[in-house]
Formats: structure tokens, C-alpha cells, sequence
């Protein structure tokens, strides 16, 4: 998954040589890392269960980082599936209207996901440096003022917490929390674990790059998957709601729910 640079122009993002991708925007990301691996961990009722009342309009999702939209599109496939196929989720309301707003650092990316997506009605893309906040912004704000809403519902952010935090640093890091808590309701994330730092770093000496400019110096480390949840619960406002599992590269899908909002997944809370 791709993460912001602050220098978001077409050529800008290539790949080095040997398949590096300092941002994170590797061309056939969901080819080692596919959509189903995360999908599965998910209960096709969640949108259902988070957001039980009926309500005028649709449910409003954010994709941060979703490279060329395979990720998006399954999971919006998988969160409308028929109510046949979710039995045994009491309480559960069919997701029947849902739009999705998926961003990524790299146009090329995001050219290819708009050319192949099978719903452009619901599934919007876009190229969007989120760490730019005129940017951010003036993209976000225009989506959500289209259904009359202040925060997303739901928002993903699917391995991109360590490009953020390799090219901006600690700070950098907090405030692209921050950012997406103030912005939905519940946040799905999947944190990278330091061991992806690691390898992310070496690939770049192995080609004679020096390292990322902040790898050294990050006090953030270790267990970043707690480091996350720290900084979530204590300076964003942010519960964790669940852990739905681990991919089967060894990942961890968190659901955290904005204590100033009303709904709770009560069944896993």
C-alpha cells in the first residue's frame, strides 16, 4: 500500500531497481499480499452489526493507501454480500447502500484502479497525498459534503502505517492517526510489525540507497502494533473494539471505535 510523500507528481513515485518501492506503491501488491487474506478474517455482517439503525442515507467508507483497488473492491464485495450468506449474526442489518472513497499517493496506481473498477458508481478513486492537509482537506471534505455528513463511518488503513512512518517520522505518524480518528467513526487498521521495517530497510542498502530519512531515529519501535494501539486510545480519542485476527503474513486487523460516537460492536466489544 502506498504511503504519502508530500511530492505527489506523476513519475515522481517509480519504482528502484530491484522492486523497491520506498512508499510503499509496489505495482503488484495484492500478488503476494491478496485481497482474500485479509477478507476472510472479516464477518461479511460487520457493516451491519457497527450500524444497526436504518438510516436516509448510505454508509460512507475511506480507503487510505489502496494501491490499484483490488483490496477496495473485494472488500466492498464482501460487505454487500446477499443477507443469505451472513446467517448466525443476530442483530445484523443488511448493508444495502455503501460508497467508498479509496485515495492512494500514486497516480499511476490510481489510474489502473478507475480503469478496472466494477462499480464507479459506489467506488470512487482518487490520488491524494493525505499527509498534505490542503489536499486532504479540500478532497474529503468536497465527499463528504455530497451526502451531507461530517465523518466517514468506517475507514481502512490496510499496511500503510509504516511507509507514513518511515518517510515522516514519529511525528509524522501521530498525526496521520490522528488524522483518520477525527475522521470516521470506526477505523479498521493492519499495522505493519517492525520486522516489515526491517526488510523495508535492508532492501533499500542492498541497492546502494541510503536509508529511509527517519529509519534510525524513530522512537516509535519494537511492538508497533501496541505502540499504535497506545497513541489510538490515549491521544486520538480511539477504543479498541476487536482484533479479528492475523493474515497469514503475519498482520493483525484492529477495529477501533471514536468514544464520541454511539455505536458499538457490542458482540466483540
Amino acid at each position: 500500500m502506498a504511503a504519502p510523500t508530500g511530492k505527489c507528481r506523476k513519475g515522481s513515485l517509480s519504482l528502484l531497481p530491484g522492486g523497491a518501492a520506498p512508499y510503499g506503491n509496489f505495482p503488484d501488491y495484492s500478488r503476494f499480499h491478496p485481497p482474500e487474506g485479509r477478507v476472510r478474517l472479516l464477518p461479511a455482517s460487520l457493516l451491519g452489526e457497527l450500524f444497526p439503525s436504518p438510516r436516509a442515507g448510505p454508509l460512507l467508507g475511506l480507503d487510505v493507501g489502496c494501491n490499484s483497488g483490488e483490496l477496495s473492491v473485494a472488500l466492498y464485495r464482501h460487505f454487500l454480500e446477499p443477507e443469505e450468506n451472513r446467517a448466525g449474526c443476530d442483530g445484523s442489518v443488511p448493508v444495502k447502500d455503501f460508497h467508498l472513497l479509496c485515495c492512494d499517493i500514486d497516480p499511476d496506481l490510481i489510474e489502473r484502479a478507475q480503469q478496472h473498477s466494477p462499480f464507479p458508481g459506489s467506488v470512487s478513486y482518487a490520488t491524494l497525498d493525505i499527509m498534505d492537509s490542503s489536499a486532504r482537506e479540500m478532497l474529503l471534505s468536497s465527499y463528504l459534503s455530497r451526502f451531507g455528513r461530517p465523518v466517514f463511518d468506517i475507514c481502512f488503513c490496510m499496511s500503510v502505517t509504516m511507509w507514513i512512518h518511515l518517510n515522516h517520522g514519529d511525528q509524522g505518524l501521530v498525526k496521520f492517526l490522528s488524522c483518520l480518528a477525527s475522521k470516521c467513526t470506526y477505523l479498521l487498521i493492519e499495522p505493519q510489525p517492525w520486522k516489515c521495517y526491517r526488510t523495508a530497510a535492508r532492501r533499500l542498502r542492498k541497492l546502494g540507497r541510503n536509508d529511509f530519512d527517519h529509519f534510525r531515529s524513530l522512537a516509535i519501535s519494537g511492538n508497533t502494533e501496541e505502540k499504535i494501539t497506545q497513541i489510538l486510545t490515549k491521544d486520538c480519542a480511539m477504543e479498541l473494539v476487536c482484533c479479528f485476527g492475523s493474515t497469514s503474513w503475519d498482520r493483525s486487523l484492529l477495529l477501533f471505535h471514536s468514544k464520541g460516537s454511539e455505536n458499538q460492536l457490542s458482540s466483540k466489544s
